[in-house]
């Protein structure tokens, strides 16, 4: 089916869902917010399965909120879904001098580097980290930082001092233990040590292309498939988990690795 039509039909869909379905008509851009946010979370999950067939479907679902959001601007007299399109395009074309332009380029970094430089220049922040939406989750925010702050050349040179990094911090956070007791001595000092590793840790990730998110959601799924699997051999014993020592439950989480 062609692009165009295809589009077109959604668009059409859209105008008939706000004028006829009360729910359609009710929806405002802060009711569909948290709705969109759970599309996208949706889409990740799809992502990591490498589920394409449902890729397909969330990719579906999060375009219609695209538009839902461009329909409703148009009737705030605001944008519409031309302005938008038109608006990404100029962006991109933009953004890429290199491309669109004269500008030359060596490699991929110096398209990043140009790229942030733009954005800056473009949006006026005052600060290079002011693009930074505030209300991403913190392991996120963590990495798109330390990706703007390498866009305009604050960066460590090797990953090997990105790794001495992380060991002092660790060093650092262990010193707001008592070893033998295992009890903070300053819980909100080890609290802050505690996120120095994560963000050097962040960091190393960064320098060995590793998302962290993504690293951290796949050990997620891991422990959940293995932790499951646990409950599912002590419900064939009859047993509950909390009834089972952990001697026993650790054999069932060996074979878990294995399954």
């Amino acid at each position: 089916m062609n692009h165009l039509v295809a589009f077109d039909r959604l668009l059409t869909i859209m105008d008939e869902l706000r004028e006829k379905c009360p729910w359609d008509k009710k929806q405002t851009m802060e009711s569909l917010r948290h709705l969109t946010i759970e599309e996208t979370y949706e889409l990740s999950d799809a992502i990591l399965e490498g589920d394409l067939v449902e890729i397909r479907k969330e990719l579906g679902d999060i375009m219609l909120h695209l538009v839902f959001y461009a329909k409703i601007g148009s009737e705030k007299e605001a944008f519409d879904i031309s302005e938008v399109l038109h608006g990404i395009c100029d962006k991109l074309v933009s953004r890429h001098p290199h491309i669109y332009g004269d500008v030359k380029v060596e490699n991929e970094e110096e398209v990043k580097q140009n790229w942030e430089k733009l954005k800056l220049k473009e949006k006026g922040n005052k600060s290079v980290l002011g693009g930074v939406p505030k209300s991403l989750p913190a392991l996120v925010k963590a990495m798109r930082i330390q990706e703007k702050a390498r866009g305009i050349g604050f960066d460590w040179e090797e990953k090997s001092q990105v790794w001495a990094k992380v060991e002092e911090e660790m060093q650092e956070f262990k010193e707001q233990f008592d070893t033998e007791k295992s009890e903070a001595i300053d819980v909100k000092e080890a609290e802050a040590e505690f996120g120095d590793v994560l963000f050097s840790l962040v960091n190393y990730a960064r320098f060995i292309d590793i998302n962290p998110e993504t690293a951290l959601e796949r050990t997620n799924k891991k422990f959940i498939k293995r932790f499951q699997y646990l409950e599912s051999k002590a419900k064939d014993l009859g047993k509950e988990l909390s009834d089972m020592t952990l001697v026993e439950m650790d054999v069932f989480w060996e074979e878990a690795k294995k399954a």
